[in-house]
């Protein structure tokens, strides 16, 4: 995750992880939040959906989206066809 990145956005990022670059300052978990609402957005879920499970301070976070786990793996993998 890059805070103060400009605008939100979510790419594809290594194997293991997406990147997300966001407009909002980590403060007060505004960053934090936007990427929940981002992810939700992109996954087409509810921001109740998402939950952050660890690195709420760190630089690599770990989410869980609630979902059906084929839909979601199907728009995760649109990340990375559409990756130059």
């Amino acid at each position: 995750m890059t805070p103060r990145g400009g605008r939100d956005a979510l790419v594809a990022g290594t194997a293991d992880h997406f990147a997300a670059r966001l407009a909002a300052a980590p403060v007060a978990g505004a960053a934090n939040a936007a990427l929940v609402a981002l992810v939700a957005k992109h996954f087409g879920v509810a921001r109740r959906d998402v939950t952050l499970l660890a690195g709420e301070t760190a630089r690599l976070k770990r989410l869980r989206i609630a979902g059906t786990p084929a839909a979601l793996a199907k728009i995760a993998a649109a990340l990375y066809e559409a990756a130059p």
